[in-house]
């Protein structure tokens, strides 16, 4: 039995907006048609008629789900270390405590209209929920250690983690630049197993990180002072983060770098002539909570790269909601518009994830949720814009 369901415009994402469309969706969710305004003039039969915008299914290209169980705990505003530092002791907790938290925000996510989740873990305690949610889920296994020596011990657990997961979609990943030994980052390089395509890390979200690799000064010194990690095997690098570690990477990997808080021009010119298959997420209200601060997102949009979006963990975030991720996005980057960044929430992200074949777009043959964007501005979102999900 098929649903037809219309609204003020619908909203593709691969193709112009539909005023007055009507989206016809079969009873396992998959697109069967999409009618414009003249064909639903003609249109017989039952339609579900809504006032507001219909948008595809939300990815959510960077999420934490093992964190859950932080959300509150930490205080906002200090920056990125004192952040590390107060995840490092509040990870620790009874693990029905954790699988609670996680669960919960599974089912938020949910009912925010997020349909595909890239989320960093480095247990696989979330492996349960996942395979038992609606969600599509690509587990990016965290690893980290800036000690060369304790480089293969470290890969081994990963990749032991890794297994864990088997059969759903996971991959490997280095924590951040200031965090992963450049032997742990040939390690990944040589390594075939999993869907070892797809990499994400953290990149830039501090000055500290790139006075770490241009100088080795910065706060990351007395960071890892505190962690009796000593750093004699260091040696400054005379450049930024990025500029650094993107060689270590093999060629045919997609690189998801995410937050870039602190990222330059030089660096964006540097990955872009770079021959790597570079794509960006941004998560906007994270940075706000941690530092204050975005990136120069404008900087990144005069270039031909993906930029996707997140929500990062409820450590670092109220809600996880890539709605409310854009709605930051759109009021701090008034030049761009929603019909521009929806696709880092959608399409892009999907792309990324390479499930674009089903997720991110409304298109005959898909199957990407469907979400209703209610106290719109014709296309543009205001501060009251809510998000339903229909499908």
């Amino acid at each position: 039995m098929l649903r037809h369901i219309s609204a003020d415009y619908i909203m593709p994402v691969s193709s112009m907006p539909v005023k007055n469309g009507i989206v016809s969706v079969n009873d396992r969710g998959e697109i069967v048609s999409l009618h414009d305004q003249e064909a639903s003039l003609n249109f017989s039969g039952p339609v579900e008629r809504y006032d507001g915008v219909i948008v595809p299914g939300f990815i959510n290209c960077h999420c934490h789900l093992e964190l859950s169980h932080l959300l509150g705990h930490i205080p906002g505003g200090n920056g990125l270390i004192p952040f590390l530092s107060s995840v490092i002791a509040g990870r620790s907790a009874k693990e029905e405590v954790i699988l609670e938290a996680m669960s919960e925000a599974d089912k938020q996510m949910q009912e925010n209209g997020i349909v595909a989740v890239a989320d960093i873990s480095n247990n696989s305690l979330s492996r349960d929920i996942k395979s038992a949610s609606p969600l599509y889920y690509h587990t990016f296994v965290e690893f980290l250690g800036i000690d060369p020596a304790k480089a293969d011990t470290i890969f081994e657990q990963a990749l032991k983690t890794l297994r864990e997961f088997a059969p759903l979609p996971a991959s490997l990943a280095p924590h951040a630049p200031y965090s992963v030994s450049k032997s742990l980052l040939k390690r990944l390089q040589k390594n075939k197993e999993g869907k070892y395509r797809l990499t994400t890390m953290h990149n830039q979200e501090s000055e500290d990180e790139n006075e770490l690799f241009r100088y080795k000064t910065g706060g990351f010194i007395d960071f890892y002072k505190s962690l009796n990690q000593d750093l004699e095997f260091f040696r400054p690098q005379a450049r930024n983060s990025i500029q650094s570690l993107m060689p270590l990477f093999a060629a045919q990997q997609k690189i998801l770098l995410v937050h870039n808080i602190n990222t330059g021009l030089k660096d964006v010119y540097f990955a872009h002539r770079f021959n790597r298959q570079i794509h960006w997420c941004f998560c906007p209200n994270a940075n706000l909570y941690i530092g204050n601060k975005l990136p120069r997102i404008g900087m990144f949009t005069n270039h031909d790269f993906n930029l996707t979006v997140g929500t990062d963990s409820l450590a670092s975030n109220s809600k996880l909601c890539i709605l409310s991720e854009l709605k930051v996005i759109r009021e701090n980057f008034p030049a761009l518009s929603f019909a521009e960044i929806l696709s880092w929430g959608t399409l892009n992200g999907a792309r990324f994830l390479e499930i674009d074949q089903d997720y991110g777009s409304i298109e005959s043959g898909k199957r990407p949720g469907l979400n209703l964007l209610d106290n719109m501005d014709g296309l543009e979102l205001t501060p009251d814009t809510t998000v339903r999900k229909l499908i």
